[in-house]
Parts: C-alpha cells; structure tokens; sequence
C-alpha cells in the first residue's frame, strides 16, 4: 500500500488538555496533532484521518488517539491541485500545500507509538518506522464539528512546543474529539508530508 502521509500540529492551553485526558494519562506537550493520509492500494483510495495528543502512560511516551475517521465510514475526501492538497469533511478542513523543502521531524524521535481506547480495551500500536524524508508543508485547518471549533495557518516555519506547568484547573470534560477540537488553536507548530510504502 502506497501512503501519503499529510501531518500538521498546533498549540493549544496545556490545562484544557490535561481536562479532557482520561485517568492514567499524562500530557506531555501543548499539542494537538492532525493526522491525515492519503492510502492507495489495489482497492481503490482511502482517506484516513486521525487527532492526537503526546501523553505518556503505562511506561511509554506516544501519542493518544482522541478519534480517527477514514472515507469508507464518514464523508471524508481530498481534492489535489498542483502542490495543494485539501482534505476536507462535515467536521474538518485541511489544506497542506508542499515547499519542497525536506528534512526530518524531531518529534517522532520521542514516539513508542500510539494508544487507541475503546469501550473494550486500550490498544497500544508500536511506532512503524518511516525513514523516508518529509516534505514540510504550509497549512491552514478547521474543525467544524461547532463554529467555535478551533482553526489556524502555519507561518511558514516549524516552531517548537514544550511542556508547560500546571496553573489552572479546568472542569472534567469528556474525551471526545468535539470536546478536543473546540481547544482553541494558539498557534500552528508546523506541518509536513511524507510518502511511503506500507
């Protein structure tokens, strides 16, 4: 299977996500993390996307998947034109348009994998390694799934985002990924592409 992997970040107040994590979850960065790809295979195309946070738990530090759509269940889909690519859905819109810049992505070297919860179990997936070069990208994006929903534009550079002290305490909320994406975006951190044989 043919990937291409379309990969933004952006930062949000670290206490709102530190609200929303279930019991056993400790947030790592101010971070949220869209992941969208692109899958070919001999069965046609399907776009998969996913939201993430960096958390460590049970002795591992990866990321925790707040939710994940793919086309075949949702309306999600792509539209290509030229180094432009926007995946776009009911709930969420992503453009990502390719610098041809390359280079590598620091924060993938702090990654086991990622944490997937369900009613029935947590599964934990170990992290593929992906030693192709990314192309970092300018981006813009919003969740729709409310018109307060967060929303932001790279400024053409990647920008780090590190762990911040505790200074406020939030309501409990539920893990959802509405309640994620009304976070409000502070700043886009950064964006990349990388294509892949999976």
């Amino acid at each position: 299977m043919y990937v291409e992997q379309f990969v933004m970040a952006y930062k949000v107040d670290q206490d709102r996500i530190r609200a929303i994590l279930p019991d056993g979850y400790i947030s790592l960065r101010p971070v949220m993390r869209i992941n969208a790809e692109i899958r070919q295979s001999g069965n046609g195309e399907i776009v998969y996307v996913e939201l993430n946070t960096p958390v460590e738990a049970e002795g591992r530090r990866g990321w925790l998947n707040i939710g994940h759509w793919d086309s075949n269940d949702s309306d999600i889909s792509f539209t290509r034109n030229d180094r432009t690519v926007t995946v776009s859905s009911s709930f969420l819109m992503l453009t990502y348009t390719g610098t041809e810049i390359t280079g590598g992505c620091p924060a993938e070297k702090d990654n086991d994998g990622c944490f997937y919860i369900s009613a029935d179990e947590t599964v934990f997936v170990p992290a593929r390694e992906i030693k192709e070069n990314k192309e970092f990208c300018d981006c813009e994006f919003a969740w729709l799934f409310s018109e307060d929903d967060a929303k932001g534009r790279s400024i053409g550079k990647t920008l780090p985002a590190f762990r911040e002290k505790s200074e406020n305490t939030y309501e409990k909320k539920a893990f959802t990924p509405e309640n994620a994406a009304a976070l409000s975006c502070q700043q886009v951190l950064g964006a990349y592409i990388v294509r892949f044989e999976s």
